[in-house]
């Protein structure tokens, strides 16, 4: 039962098709084995007439299984991966026997001792042997990269490569990935770190999970992933080119950086005299802070406890904010310094960092800069289309007619705040009444 149970599977599993194809080819290269002989039995008889009949029999049915029966088997086996490209070069372990070869070589050529040419016949046979099996190897194998639809710079993402086998009946050994950069390319590489599958089964998939980290925000593409083999013996590195078109977006870094939380008590403080105050109820009698209006402070209750009260309202609705990246920068053109460069991506990260706590908080958040303008939604909905345009923007140059400031903070219902790379003289005087300005400037200093 269990020998019949083996042969059941087996039998399930096997390629019907190209079974049937396989013994028709051979039973119809039979019968032109068989009118071949008789063909020359029939020509040395004399009987010139048979024996060209009986030829051209034979190559009629020669030509037919080329024709239809070997396509079908070459689409089943590793034929078809013959006409993959693939690079090679002598390994150093390579070199070392190829070195040890030379004097057997001269032993066996001296002395024609035919023991020493049958070991020189066994030492260079392993040789092609190892460049044979290393191309079946790499043959019908096929890679994948998948990554984090969101990742974040400075955070480490895992990554999935995947090899799939797709080679009827042979697995493959030893394979290593390796990711391609593009020459004369700006975009820098996402397989940064070669992956090593032991062994991926016939017909099967293998993945491994890569821990992955983007040092900086920006567009990162992979164009090509490279396929390597040592197998079996080491005397041969083959590798395949596989092209991939893979991208992922990078967005800036959303950790609370030193530079962050020194400008958060100053953010919070702008927020809160906005939303408090805003209704007409009563909400709550508090202690006196620096960020407070005077306007606010009662007056009857400061004097009965001998120190500075302050009123609470309720607030009428949610919290509206106007994020502002100003592009402007001295850090577009080509006499930008390194300290320009730092600078704006100090204030794309400050940008970024301040858009994440509001996501956090859950504000009605809308985001403008030089042809962006994200409409006004919960910040947990539009955060990612934000950072999508941080992750990509670049420095633009400063307007010497106008600063466009003004233009991106217009909206009088929000609270404005403007994040700008620029010094602090630059910022029209209309925006100071209006909006909470952020520089970059001061912060990195």
């Amino acid at each position: 039962m269990k020998f019949q149970a083996t042969l059941t599977s087996f039998w399930e599993k096997t390629d019907h098709p190209g079974v049937r194809a396989f013994f028709l080819s051979m039973a119809s290269l039979s019968v032109a084995f068989l009118l071949a002989l008789y063909s020359g039995a029939a020509s040395r008889l004399g009987n010139l007439a048979l024996a060209s009949a009986t030829a051209m029999a034979a190559l009629v049915v020669a030509g037919w299984v080329a024709i239809t029966l070997v396509p079908i088997l070459a689409r089943r086996t590793p034929l078809r991966f013959i006409g993959y490209r693939m690079e090679f070069r002598i390994t150093r372990e390579g070199w070392i026997y190829l070195a040890g070869i030379v004097p057997v070589a001269l032993a066996a050529i001296n002395t024609g001792n035919n023991l020493l040419f049958l070991i020189l016949a066994c030492l260079i046979a392993s040789i092609l042997m190892s460049g044979i099996l290393s191309s079946i190897t790499l043959a019908g194998v096929e890679a994948r990269l998948e990554l984090p639809e969101h990742i974040f710079a400075e955070q480490t993402v895992r990554g999935i490569v995947e090899l799939k086998n797709e080679k009827q009946t042979l697995p493959s050994f030893s394979l290593r990935v390796e990711g391609v950069k593009k020459k004369d390319s700006g975009d820098a590489a996402i397989l940064a770190t070669p992956v090593y599958f032991p062994y991926v089964p016939r017909l099967e998939s293998a993945k491994l999970s890569v821990p992955m980290r983007f040092p900086r925000r920006g567009i990162y593409r992979q164009e090509a992933l490279k396929i390597v083999t040592r197998f079996p013996f080491g005397f041969l590195q083959k590798a395949r080119r596989l092209d991939l078109k893979s991208e992922a977006v990078v967005y800036p870094s959303v950790e609370a950086t030193p530079e962050y939380l020194d400008v958060l008590p100053g953010i919070r403080g702008a927020i809160e005299s906005l939303a408090k105050g805003r209704g007409q109820d009563l909400y709550a009698l508090r202690g006196y802070l620096p960020t407070d209006s005077a306007r606010h402070v009662h007056w009857k209750a400061s004097a009965r406890l001998g120190s500075l009260m302050v009123r609470e309202f309720a607030r009428e609705d949610d919290c509206q904010v106007l994020l502002v990246l100003d592009p402007y920068s001295a850090a577009a053109g080509g006499s930008a310094t390194e300290a320009d460069k730092q600078q704006f991506e100090l204030a794309v990260s400050l940008c970024a960092a301040i858009a994440w706590s509001f996501h956090e908080r859950g504000a009605l958040l809308q985001y403008r800069s030089a042809g962006v303008n994200v409409p006004l939604a919960p910040a947990t909905e539009n955060i990612f289309e934000v950072l999508r345009h941080l992750a990509t923007v670049e420095p633009l140059r400063v307007s010497r007619e106008a600063n466009p400031l003004s233009e991106f903070a217009s909206d009088p219902e929000s609270f404005k705040l403007i994040v700008t790379a620029q010094a602090r003289g630059t910022i029209p005087a209309g925006v100071w009444n209006s909006s909470y300005v952020v520089f970059a400037e001061e912060q990195r200093a």
